[in-house]
């Protein structure tokens, strides 16, 4: 699932702080959700339905990472998710984004396996666990992160998503494509020979540069799509402070998100709600204000911003299916 890029994930609980005051799991079963995105990964632990732990690792996504570091991240997560002497996990559900496929989910799903010996490992991808953290059983799910998608389910069942084909191919108003707009421009402006402007200099002092031109280079250097992701603050701060062009950014971005939810409500004919999910989408009000806008001149007034973890939404799931 795409990230919190403009505020610093909470930090991991200690797993022993969640249980009871006797330091002894509920009884019940033990239900593990995991919310994989681009540059962490967030697991949670419901014993009898009740929330026991939560933890974090980096990403364990088959997509932007390799193997054997999803391999790591996911065995740190359950090490600290589960004490050594736990009973048996009765269930995994893993939401992450880059499950375009069967074979996709069932990478992720043999890499989870091991830490869940016997248990089914159902993988979905991460839009579910947006639309299930907002509490709605239909209704359009929309991440807006490092990377950008959104997915819909009508009341007849029929599914749609739009977007999701990563940053080469895509990921528009994501955090990842508002930071490289405000490279694009930096280096469009240098060729016109007009000095750096605020949003310029805000861009060369993140990458430690210069110059314009060192940013070429950089970025396409081994620097992944989460170091520019990050970046996207610089615009949202310069919007802030009124610079035109960072604003117009934004509400390209706006739009392009917009465009995401009618691509979706086409198909499958319900119009919200819409719930909203990913760091840019949960921490930047300005953006906030105008996809509402947005939506709203389009007829969708049903409009929900996630204030808890996206994994809490793998509660919902559970209940649905049990």
């Amino acid at each position: 699932m795409p990230d919190s890029l403009e505020s610093p994930p909470p930090a991991a609980r200690d797993d022993r702080e969640e249980r009871d005051d006797r330091g002894v799991v509920p009884p019940g079963p033990l239900v593990v959700g995991l919310d994989i995105g681009g540059s962490k990964t967030h697991g949670a632990v419901w014993a009898g339905g009740t929330l026991v732990a939560e933890a974090r690792s980096g990403s364990a996504n088959v997509q932007n990472v390799t193997p054997d570091d999803a391999a790591r991240s996911l065995t740190e997560l359950f090490h600290d998710l589960l004490p050594a002497d736990h009973r048996g996990v009765s269930r995994v559900v893993a939401g992450s984004g880059g499950v375009d496929t069967a074979a996709d989910a069932e990478r992720l799903r043999e890499l989870i396996a091991p830490h869940a010996p016997g248990a089914p490992v159902d993988v979905v991808h991460d839009t579910r666990l947006i639309l299930a953290a907002g509490g709605a059983r239909t209704g359009i799910a929309v991440i807006v992160g490092t990377g950008s998608v959104a997915w819909g389910v009508g009341e007849d069942g029929r599914e749609a998503r739009s977007g999701g084909w990563g940053y080469l191919l895509g990921d528009e108003g994501s955090g990842y494509w508002v930071a490289r707009e405000a490279v694009r421009r930096a280096l469009h402006r240098h060729d016109l020979g007009q000095h750096p402007d605020a949003l310029d200099m805000a861009v060369l002092a993140l990458n430690k540069v210069s110059t314009p031109t060192e940013l070429i280079g950089l970025f396409h250097s081994g620097a992944g799509r989460t170091y520019w992701a990050s970046q996207s603050r610089a615009v949202f701060d310069a919007a802030l402070g009124g610079h035109a062009d960072a604003q117009g950014i934004i509400q390209r971005a706006a739009v392009d998100l917009t465009r995401l939810v009618l691509d979706v409500v086409t198909v499958i004919g319900l119009p919200g709600p819409v719930v909203l999910g990913g760091g840019l989408a949960m921490h930047q009000p300005d953006l906030q204000a105008r996809l509402v806008a947005l939506l709203h001149d389009e007829g969708i007034t049903d409009v929900v911003f996630l204030d808890t973890d996206p994994v809490m939404g793998v509660r919902f799931l559970v209940d649905e299916t049990s």
